[in-house]
């Protein structure tokens, strides 16, 4: 039998858990998960390009369980009232293939994607960072910074947006969180100005310049979360010069990731390598840090592994027939199968 957690399920077990701790053990799961980084069948996500989006599957598995995401990023959604993203997934058993958990994962991405940028900020950014500047603040700016507010000690955040409505909702949203402050600013470049850490999660499709080299300072982390696919890009290439650059994949960020705009021989650091201790992060405080962030299988491995544990915990969701339960294994046609006249008679 499968485990069914759908939106509001999800939206329960957060509630059970608290955000704080949801996120907490997100960001601790997907360490650990990185820190065996070998350990894993990897691979670049499959992806079907179109005019107006992008529709792609993302797997990833270790010895014992076996993960896919499928997702969707459509910029122009909101004019059909829908998110730009929306995502289901699934968790099965390697040794019978077993679907163990199906579930939604729109919900589940946008608290995945805030603890891999977390992670990454743990080893990449100054220790003493309390200042972030988000520039986009659409359905995923709210996610990274009540993030950074309960795990990183961020206490202000300046935000900025080309939609004031979009600025307006991720300030009231925020609001519920007394101990953050919300600060509206009039430009990308005063979102960048005097922070420890800038976030971009902006959703054009398109080769977009958000930062630019005279927008950086000594010591700032940039966490590039919203270029993630080929033609999308958040960083102007000087800006890349500028500072030392960490990934997820590397053969999935050269092609997706802002460094796309450099040659395939730069050099860049796979963020497990950090984690497990054989690849330095930040050296120095005025070091300038990238996070070229496009999302990875792995990340959605451990968010599927800790939404299936904490529902197993709490027994939140609900237990499907996904599969057949076969009294003979080999007679499958048994549950289709039409009733025998003398079959028809016994039950009349």
């Amino acid at each position: 039998m499968t485990r069914f957690i759908d939106v509001p399920s999800l939206g329960q077990l957060v509630n059970r858990v608290g955000m704080p701790e949801f996120f907490r053990g997100m960001v601790a799961t997907m360490r650990a998960d990185f820190s065996r980084w070998e350990e894993f069948d990897k691979c670049a996500r499959l992806a079907s390009h179109s005019d107006v989006g992008v529709i792609e599957l993302m797997p990833a598995a270790d010895a014992q369980r076996y993960a896919f995401k499928y997702v969707n990023g459509h910029p122009g959604n909101g004019r059909h009232g829908l998110t730009t993203v929306m995502a289901f997934g699934a968790l099965a058993d390697v040794e019978t293939g077993l679907p163990v958990l199906l579930s939604e994962l729109t919900l589940t991405t946008a608290f995945r994607t805030a603890a891999a940028s977390v992670l990454a900020a743990q080893e990449l950014a100054r220790p003493d960072s309390r200042v972030m500047g988000i520039i986009g603040c659409g359905a995923q700016s709210d996610f990274q910074a009540i993030a950074f507010h309960h795990l990183l000690g961020i206490e202000e955040v300046r935000v900025f947006d080309i939609d004031p409505r979009a600025t307006a909702k991720l300030v009231n949203n925020l609001a519920a969180f007394p101990g953050l402050k919300v600060t509206p600013v009039k430009s990308a470049q005063a979102a960048a100005s005097g922070v420890d850490i800038l976030t971009t999660v902006t959703a054009d499709k398109n080769f977009a310049t958000v930062v630019t080299a005279d927008m950086l300072s000594p010591g700032l982390h940039i966490n590039s979360v919203g270029g993630d696919c080929p033609g999308k890009t958040e960083l102007h290439v000087d800006v890349l010069h500028a500072g030392h650059i960490f990934v997820e994949y590397e053969p999935q960020t050269r092609v997706e990731g802002d460094i796309q705009q450099l040659p395939e021989d730069y050099p860049v650091t796979e963020l497990a390598w950090v984690i497990d201790g054989t690849a330095d992060g930040r050296l120095h405080d005025k070091d300038v840090t990238i996070f070229d962030s496009v999302g990875f299988a792995l990340e959605d491995f451990s968010a599927l592994s800790y939404v299936n544990q904490l529902a197993s915990e709490h027994d939140i969701g609900e237990v499907v027939s996904l599969v057949p339960d076969l009294a003979d294994p080999r007679d499958l046609f048994a549950l289709c199968a039409p009733q025998s006249p003398l079959q028809q008679t016994a039950v009349a």
